[in-house]
């Protein structure tokens, strides 16, 4: 299971004065995946981030001077195999001056307690097969992927 984060990194949720400091991270995180978001689709992803009846919700990892290191955008949603809410960790990214310091250990770590706090059913994400530096990180804080294959019909 994650451990507890450094002391100084503080994981919240995003707030309307991180806006400076989200957009390029998530410009960092389209570029990494070599995809290109429109901006108003930034724009109306803000929106959600800022709207507390979304379903879509952000954390923030913070260093000591409250400095914004990454995010984990996430969305709670109903599933057919339970009652509890499951949480999909869709984005998860560290500037990358920051990596290495247990930041992505931290936000998944959070989510984590988050969920049990809330009697969520579980978390779960994915990630490119390529991206080992990602994998390491995830390896450690699960039990390992659970064999399932992503299939995508592009519409």
């Amino acid at each position: 299971m994650p451990e507890s984060p450094r002391p100084e990194i503080k994981i919240e949720p995003i707030g309307p004065d991180d806006e400076a400091a989200w957009r390029p991270l998530w410009d960092q995180y389209c570029a990494f995946y070599q995809v290109s978001v429109d901006p108003g689709v930034t724009s109306t992803l803000w929106a959600r981030l800022q709207d507390p009846n979304s379903a879509v919700k952000a954390l923030v990892a913070r260093d000591a001077e409250g400095r914004v290191l990454g995010f984990c955008h996430y969305i709670l949603h109903p599933n057919t195999w339970g009652t509890s809410p499951i949480c999909y960790l869709e984005d998860l990214f560290t500037d990358p001056a920051s990596r290495g310091r247990g930041v992505g250990r931290a936000l998944i770590g959070r989510l984590a307690e988050l969920g049990r706090e809330h009697g969520w059913g579980r978390v779960y994400w994915h990630t490119h097969e390529t991206n080992a530096t990602a994998r390491r990180l995830y390896d450690s804080v699960t039990d390992g992927a659970d064999g399932f294959v992503r299939y995508v019909i592009r519409l």
